[in-house]
């Protein structure tokens, strides 16, 4: 077995673990998601503004988190790492738009409208 190693820690990947980059990840992601959390707390912002900067934000946390945990580069080492990640990202963009979809339709089939809307939706219009 040449160019092998019989010691799990000798591994390349095993090689790439760091716990300054761990911390990093860690520290970024909790502040980005304390200002998404502040965001929606507050509502400083519109509903569909809110959404997308809380979605922008969850997107860099996912790199972030890919950088520094996964190691996710362009690398010979990290090549089907990040094919792997490349392929699944459509794949899941696809799954959270399609499940958004179907529970927006399900809450405009599902929900009952109050009384008091649905009695405004019937009563003519006062004008003159």
């Amino acid at each position: 077995m040449t160019g092998h190693t019989q010691n799990p820690l000798k591994h390349p990947e095993v090689q790439l673990a760091n716990g300054r980059a761990y911390l990093v990840s860690f520290i970024f992601s909790m502040l980005l998601m304390t200002v998404g959390l502040w965001l929606v707390v507050t509502h400083v912002m519109a509903p569909f503004g809110t959404v997308l900067v809380t979605s922008l934000l969850a997107g860099v946390v996912v790199i972030i988190q890919g950088y520094f945990i996964l190691h996710m580069d362009i690398s010979h080492a990290q090549m089907w790492h990040t094919v792997a990640m490349v392929l699944f990202l459509p794949l899941f963009v696809v799954t959270i738009g399609l499940t958004a979809w179907m529970f927006h339709g399900l809450y405009q089939r599902t929900m009952i409208m109050p009384p008091a809307a649905s009695s405004m939706a019937h009563m003519p219009s006062m004008s003159h």
